[in-house]
């Protein structure tokens, strides 16, 4: 009985406690400073004259950017929607008077700052938001706003009215003052301009083709040339509605930036990742590398063809561009720094620039290690663990040498298996070595840089894999590669793989898979012992890079295995058709498979995006083989796949062991594929602990089938 009454007596202290915190906290506004006002967020905005062009949406969206102040309790940052309960301004007004203590401790943690109306100052606001319509084109237009009272007297929310006014159009668009060379090069790619007649008048459209003039001088010698050189001039008087404008350079544009100038001398300077200063030298040419110790940290000759231009040549910015990327692309520099100098004679400044290069090299090695838990619908559970080690720069070379050791075990999760107690009953274990250049090593490429611009890779690789299931079989996997990747555009990427020998060998096999293999003639021809001699060729185009609503990544690849080496067969008498061929003593593998996979990115907004994704796949098996190699054959489910199933758990088609069946443990996989996902992602919070927190719903749909029966 006294336990019971002290539990109603502190039952009744919180209550009241609670009771006496609502209480005094009813009011928002209570303790504001003297002739503030709160401010509760935007009753509406009224748009008059509203233009729905995608201009029109743009301004509209800036204009609302700039006006809309969240209030407290927002609603996920929102201007207009407030939580019902403004918890930390009860606190503010019912904590602040306290000094010290508990009160001052919860002041402190728990309470919001009013917003008030004197900071949000609405009167710049739509000052920057009329002003937002006029680069828009829309000279007519303005924003005014007006003051809504509320049911407290201390507290206001505002109305705006967006009057948009009407548009304006370009009309006549000429190009004056220029130097009769700057006037050329204008006329001759005249048809690149970012503006034309007719088009909405539109602020940001004007600085781009500034911008595109600026790059078009400075890609042409001129170094020194600025955007704030070119200035415009526009007249809406002569045609209503319309406006026709001059583009000119300023009447201060410095002398030095209406000069052509030269490259000169190249002078690298390399500091070593201790910060090791440079010493010595080395130099061919015009051409000339500082560096510490006994020889480059770095080799000459992969340092010199990262350099895209020569001396005597016009200055380029896209040069210096591309030459920076290339550097960066070594991955063995922390950063460059490129300065141009100009050279003086007899204390007169020539048209000639010496090019400075600091180069700081990074740490010799990276790596990384990464572990997980994986659970299958089988029963099975256990940890992985992957690790990766690379030793950047190799041999002086600019390549990375990479060296990955990855392994994972799994338990069967019941208590009995078969009648048999848990044991650990699988595991698998890899190790591959890789070597990686940024560019193409071909002997036939000698010429001093690679013939594209953009990102350019070999890839030589060596690997070996064992799987192993207790009391089934153990399979022991090992082959090489070697692959190129090339990109003639940024948005375009060829990948080939001339060779790809894989080598697939069960080491040892039990009874009851036997008894298995039997039972599913498919399961064990896809595991039985076979050579893989293929060939792949892998096109991608990704214009991602580009800011615009609809983003595209596309990407389709052809493999062929073993068709070289028949068309070998054949060109020595024995039919390409025959069957049983043999490689180094070994069957090989014969199929041809082809994946498409396409992605489709919306951006609404910055904070709201539709991604969508659609794969497809076939593999057709044939000649020596008609079932494709297990390491081949296609699988759905996983965290890249469909979500709400773990990996090689779908299929082929309606098919799915139960797990009593002999076959629960088998991975679920077919010769054809076809998978689909649909995602929305949305930003939660903005500054969310020094960064964003994001969330995204997603709907998944995906299988594998068979091409040939298999009961």
């Amino acid at each position: 009985m006294k336990k019971q009454r002290m539990k109603i007596r502190n039952y009744n202290i919180l209550l009241v406690l609670l009771l006496l915190l609502m209480g005094t906290a009813c009011s928002t506004t209570r303790n504001l400073p003297e002739g503030e006002v709160l401010y509760t967020g935007i009753k509406d905005i009224h748009i008059n004259r509203n233009d729905q062009s995608p201009i029109g949406e743009k301004a509209l969206a800036e204009v609302e950017a700039a006006i809309s102040i969240a209030p407290n309790n927002s609603f996920f940052g929102s201007a207009k929607k407030r939580i019902p309960f403004p918890f930390g301004l009860w606190i503010y007004n019912s904590f602040k008077r306290y000094e010290k203590g508990l009160g001052k401790w919860i002041f402190k943690k728990l309470a919001a700052e009013p917003v008030l109306l004197s900071t949000v100052t609405q009167d710049t606001r739509v000052k920057v938001a009329s002003n937002l319509l006029h680069d828009y084109g829309y000279f007519n237009g303005n924003v005014t706003y007006q003051v809504d009272s509320t049911k407290n007297p201390r507290a206001i929310k505002l109305t705006y009215h967006v009057n948009m006014g009407q548009p304006y159009y370009l009309d006549s668009i000429r190009y004056q003052g220029f130097s009769p060379r700057a006037d050329s090069m204008i006329q001759a790619t005249y048809k690149e301009r970012i503006i034309k007649p007719g088009d909405h008048f539109d602020v940001t459209k004007l600085n781009e083709e500034r911008q595109r003039l600026v790059d078009l001088f400075r890609n042409n010698g001129y170094y020194y040339y600025r955007t704030d050189f070119i200035t415009f001039l526009a007249d809406t008087l002569m045609h209503p509605g319309y406006v026709n404008l001059k583009i000119l350079p300023k009447a201060s544009v410095p002398r030095e930036a209406l000069r052509t100038y030269y490259i000169g001398n190249t002078s690298v300077y390399l500091t070593g990742y201790n910060g090791e200063q440079p010493t010595d030298s080395m130099q061919t040419r015009n051409f000339t590398v500082h560096y510490a110790g006994d020889k480059p940290g770095l080799r000459y000759g992969v340092l010199r063809k990262r350099f895209l231009y020569r001396s005597g040549e016009q200055y380029s910015q896209i040069k210096q561009n591309y030459t920076q990327e290339a550097l960066a692309r070594l991955g063995v520099f922390k950063f460059s720094e490129f300065r141009y100098i100009p050279r003086m004679n007899d204390s007169i400044v020539t048209d000639t620039l010496d090019v400075h290069v600091n180069a700081t090299f990074d740490l010799p090695y990276d790596s990384e290690l990464e572990l997980n838990v994986t659970t299958k619908s089988t029963k099975q559970t256990g940890p992985g663990a992957i690790f990766n080690l690379s030793k950047k720069n190799f041999q002086r070379m600019g390549a990375s040498l990479n060296l990955e050791l990855k392994g994972s075990y799994e338990w069967q999760t019941s208590s009995t298996v078969d009648g048999e107690s848990s044991v650990m009953n699988s595991y698998e274990l890899g190790a591959a070595l890789s070597l990686e250049f940024p560019r193409l090593v071909l002997p036939w490429v000698r010429n001093r840089v690679d013939p594209f611009r953009f990102p350019s890779h070999t890839n030589f690789k060596v690997y070996a894999e064992q799987v192993n299931r207790a009391r089934y079989f153990k399979m022991l996997s090992f082959g090489g590669t070697v692959s190129y990747s090339f990109q003639p555009k940024r948005s375009m990427k060829h990948t080939v793989t001339p060779l790809h020998l894989a080598f697939n060998t069960l080491q040892h096999r039990t009874a009851r898979f036997d008894s298995i293999a039997n039972a599913n003639p498919m399961l064990f021809h896809s595991l039985d012992e076979q050579f893989i001699p293929s060939v792949t060729y892998t096109l991608t185009y990704d214009d991602t890079y580009k800011k615009k609503k609809n983003r595209i990544w596309w990407e389709n690849s052809v493999t062929s295995a073993g068709n070289v080496t028949s068309l070998i067969y054949a060109a020595f008498g024995q039919k390409f058709s025959q069957k049983d061929k043999k490689l180094l003593g070994t069957p090989f593998a014969q199929f041809l498979k082809f994946t498409s996979e396409f992605r489709h990115l919306y951006t609404f907004s910055e904070k709201h995006q539709l991604a969508s994704r659609i794969m497809g796949g076939v593999i057709w098996s044939y000649g020596n083989k008609t079932i494709a190699p297990y390491s081949e054959q296609f699988y759905v489910g996983g965290a890249n796949s469909i979500r709400a199933f773990t990996i090689r758990s779908i299929g082929p088609g309606r098919f799915h062991p139960a797990s009593s069946s002999s076959y629960s443990y088998v991975d679920e996989t077919g010769d054809i594929k076809l998978e689909a996902n649909l995602e929305y992602r949305f930003r939660i919070f903005s500054n969310f602990l020094g960064g964003n927190l994001n969330g995204a719903a997603f709907l998944d749909a995906g299988n594998v089938w068979l091409l040939r029966k298999d009961e």
